[in-house]
């Protein structure tokens, strides 16, 4: 199996903003992001599709995005954090967690675009905030 360009990230061969990490998952931002703040958590271990994961990756995975969730939903203003997966764009199981204002947020058409700074800034938040 080819590497996904997630496992290139958790390998460090491409750099990530990368908010949350423990021993077996990874959250880091979306670089193509439907609202500010919108952040990608994926297992470490390469498995291309979500329902594919054995039960424990699984239920870590989620317990870890509900982590990560509660450190974006303080770093970003917002209502509240959308959930979504998708899993066909990229070969590696990811949940997207995006923090919404509206419906609109949820959209994957609306791709929005923000400086490296911003993307900085908003990695350093979330990072503060997320509480292992």
């Amino acid at each position: 199996m080819e590497a996904s360009i997630f496992t290139k990230i958790v390998n460090g061969e491409i750099p990530a903003y990368k908010v949350a990490e423990d021993d077996r998952y990874l959250a880091f931002l979306d670089v193509f992001p439907t609202a500010k703040g919108h952040t990608l958590v994926i297992p470490k271990q390469q498995v291309d599709y979500l329902f594919d994961l054995d039960d424990d990756l699984y239920l870590g995975l989620m317990a870890f995005a509900k982590k990560v969730a509660l450190a974006v939903e303080q770093a970003v203003p917002c209502k509240r954090i959308g959930v979504a997966v998708v899993g066909l764009e990229v070969p590696h199981a990811h949940v997207h967690l995006i923090p919404l204002n509206s419906m609109q947020d949820m959209n994957f058409a609306n791709k929005q675009q923000f400086s490296k700074a911003e993307f900085e800034d908003v990695a350093d938040k979330i990072k503060a905030a997320y509480k292992a």
